[in-house]
């Protein structure tokens, strides 16, 4: 027993130290700002549309394997990066824009049943056409030589990308609040949330509420799959472990609930 207790210091003890403490912080936030870029748009469109999309995960792997192909044709320069981002968020924009009108309107008065394996196969359809189209090879894109390397931050040196992926998160959930709270296009939303029905009978336009919400939702996770190209292997399995995280997400910060999704990415991020 007392070697069993002396292994057990050894081990944790270490867990305590300011400096491993402040970096694994750092490393659990960024985690959780790169989730909350993929469950915000989960939590928004069950929020609005009252459908769980299986087939958000594989949407991030389209936005990663988008980002991967335009920083190959593009160029590594920060300037570069950003027209990839901004081409990854419109090429996700424009998909889910055409999923939404071309299948989920179809089905919104179907039982909820048919909705999940309609998105379900979707994971599957849109899998194989990543596959024809990518390859079943791994990737991988690197960050820009301006957030490549280190800096400092509480008190500890960290990677520059991973602090770049924390800024971008927290501008990402001022701007949805910001939009939620203070457009009226927000107060659509939020009123769709509460009472669709009711929304309908005000004379309010919910079909193209409904695809507007579902493009927003696809360009967070086109954003993320972008933002993570140049910190995991883009592979055509990428999808399978992003959207259970982003499940477990939505489900502890609350369905429809925005700021719960980045209370509970920033949970999620710190516990891994």
């Amino acid at each position: 027993m007392p070697d069993l207790l002396q292994d057990l210091v050894v081990r944790y003890v270490w867990m305590f130290d300011p400096t491993v403490l402040a970096r694994q912080t750092l490393a659990g936030v960024s985690n959780g700002m790169l989730l909350f870029l993929i469950s915000a748009g989960v939590s928004l469109i069950f929020g609005v549309q009252r459908i769980l999309n299986f087939a958000h995960g594989v949407l991030f792997m389209v936005g990663a394997f988008v980002a991967v192909s335009l920083s190959n044709l593009l160029g590594e320069s920060f300037g570069m990066f950003l027209l990839v981002l901004t081409g990854a968020v419109v090429a996700l924009t424009l998909l889910g824009a055409a999923i939404e009108w071309g299948l989920l309107r179809k089905i919104y008065d179907a039982p909820h049943e048919f909705q999940l394996l309609m998105t379900f196969a979707l994971v599957f359809i849109l899998g194989d056409v990543v596959k024809l189209i990518w390859g079943n090879e791994d990737r991988s894109m690197s960050a820009p030589a301006l957030l490549s390397g280190s800096s400092k931050a509480l008190g500890v040196v960290f990677p520059t990308y991973r602090l770049f992926l924390i800024a971008v998160g927290v501008a990402v959930a001022i701007g949805l609040w910001l939009l939620l709270h203070k457009t009226r296009w927000g107060k659509f939303i939020r009123a769709a949330t509460d009472d669709r029905a009711m929304l309908g009978a005000l004379g309010i336009n919910t079909r193209w509420l409904y695809t507007s919400v579902f493009a927003l939702g696809t360009a967070l996770s086109g954003l993320g799959g972008a933002l993570a190209g140049p910190v995991v292997s883009v592979g055509p399995g990428l999808h399978v472990q992003v959207i259970i995280d982003a499940f477990v997400v939505v489900v502890i910060g609350g369905m429809g609930s925005v700021m719960g999704a980045l209370i509970a990415s920033l949970i999620v991020g710190l516990i891994n």
